[in-house]
């Protein structure tokens, strides 16, 4: 048993090495997949082609769309200047004395109305360097201060949320975006007012040492020229459409389960159950709306632009999805293998309640994977049927399994290997070792905060 875990273990060592180096994942996955089967006395092709190809292929089916049109959103609202818009109406309404605060909340509105994390830190960033600059607070405090707006309590703890972190557990789950919401709301909170204090107590030591903003930074943005953008409430259009809609869909009258009759989805389309499915396509409608409402609000400004920023949209989707179904592909292969019974079986061992037990499996992976959809995707895929039969047996709702296990994979997947946390330094022109500790400092927080809710709630029920 020793030597099988120990095959998985080397596997997934380097897979953490090669994504941390900047090599592509969507390689190495499968390498690394194969390594362990072979290490473990599988059949290679049969690994790949049956295990590996299998899983990788039904989570591009399940989600492609979702990564796609919140691609396109995002473009639009960068191409029509809404982006830019709000960030540059919330930064400059709070100013510079609340510039962390400022920076925070730009990135959380955008991410929250559906916006994608990259797009967001793109958008924030020439103006929360200029409030940054202005305000005297060192540049190396920005990604951390990106990162809680973008990555934390708007990405999978506030209910509703659009983005792929808290839709995946509905498949497995049978919930939608808004499961769970109190404790979402409870749990973001803690989030943001945990990296507030962080960030804040770091910006007070570094004025009391008198270290200001910084010279002779790289990637500095230009000045930034807020002329011909479109006006704040009217760039907030987009995203108060997705919201809505999202919600109309999901959870009234309209909801998309009562689109289509129960019966012939189950004999044409093999759907057994479409709750499982139903928060999909909320949110696939919902965003497509938000995209038209977009590209309505500022037709002039995307009016030659379009074809280039579709195409650069699409080729993003393609590359996010598909790395992450690789994680996933790796993530099934390995689950196939002797050793990750004993695994499995510790990581289910190390609480009696589904709720800890799960923080623990979902966390856990999507740290190795470096991914928080990937690590959440593995995870239930492995243990998602067991936490849900023994949260029916105990009575538990599994609306709180999936605040849990979206809110958890948004713990530890931003090691320094995260693929959004590279990106993000690259973007603001800092190093892992300027600016890593902050955004280390909210990851910490972010977990600690999962576990403690877990905690809690496992005592009330």
């Amino acid at each position: 048993m020793f030597l099988d875990i120990l095959a998985i273990l080397v596997a997934l060592g380097l897979l953490m090495f090669v994504a941390y180096r900047g090599y592509p994942v969507i390689i190495f996955a499968p390498i690394f997949a194969l390594l362990a089967a072979s290490l473990s006395g599988l059949a290679l092709m049969p690994s790949y082609t049956e295990s590996f190809m299998l899983q990788a292929a039904n989570y591009v089916k399940s989600f492609f769309p979702i990564f796609l049109l919140g691609a396109i959103f995002g473009k639009v609202m960068e191409m029509n200047g809404a982006a830019a818009s709000i960030a540059h109406g919330i930064v400059r309404s709070l100013g510079s004395k609340r510039a962390i605060l400022a920076v925070v909340l730009a990135c959380g509105i955008l991410t929250y109305g559906g916006v994608s994390l990259f797009v967001v830190a793109f958008a924030v960033y020439p103006f929360a360097a200029a409030i940054f600059r202005e305000a005297d607070i060192p540049k190396r405090l920005l990604p951390g201060t990106i990162a809680l707006g973008a990555f934390t309590f708007t990405m999978d703890a506030l209910p509703g949320t659009p983005q792929i972190q808290n839709i995946i557990p509905t498949n497995f789950f049978g919930t939608d975006a808004y499961a769970a919401p109190f404790v979402g709301i409870i749990g973001g909170l803690l989030v943001l007012l945990g990296g507030l204090y962080w960030l804040e107590r770091r910006r007070r030591q570094a004025a009391a040492a008198g270290e200001g903003y910084g010279e002779n930074h790289r990637n500095e943005p230009d000045a930034v020229q807020s002329t011909g953008f479109p006006k704040l409430w009217v760039a907030l259009l987009p995203l108060l459409v997705v919201l809505v809609l999202n919600y109309v869909l999901s959870r009234t009258g309209a909801a998309a389960d009562k689109w289509y009759d129960a019966e012939t989805l189950k004999k044409t389309f093999n759907i057994p159950n479409v709750k499982t499915v139903v928060s999909s396509w909320a949110l696939i409608a919902a965003l497509t709306a938000g995209i038209i409402t977009a590209l309505l609000i500022n037709a002039r400004a995307v009016k030659g632009k379009l074809a280039g920023g579709l195409s650069a949209a699409a080729a993003g989707a393609l590359l996010a999805i598909f790395n992450t179904a690789s994680e996933v592909g790796f993530g099934n292969v390995i689950k196939t293998l002797p050793g990750f019974a004993g695994i499995r079986d510790a990581i289910l061992g190390a609480s009696n309640h589904p709720l800890i037990s799960e923080a623990l499996a979902v966390n856990v992976l999507a740290g190795i994977t470096g991914s928080a959809s990937g690590g959440l995707s593995i995870a239930l895929d492995v243990m998602g049927k067991q936490y849900l039969a023994l949260a029916n047996a105990s009575g538990l709702s599994p609306e709180l399994l999936h605040r849990i296990a979206s809110m958890a994979s948004g713990g530890m997947d931003t090691l320094p290997h995260n693929g959004a946390v590279i990106t993000l330094l690259a973007i603001t022109g800092l190093t892992h070792r300027q600016s890593y500790k902050d955004i280390f400092a909210i990851t910490v927080v972010k977990t600690i905060t999962v576990f403690l809710l877990a905690a809690v709630l496992s005592v009330i029920y």
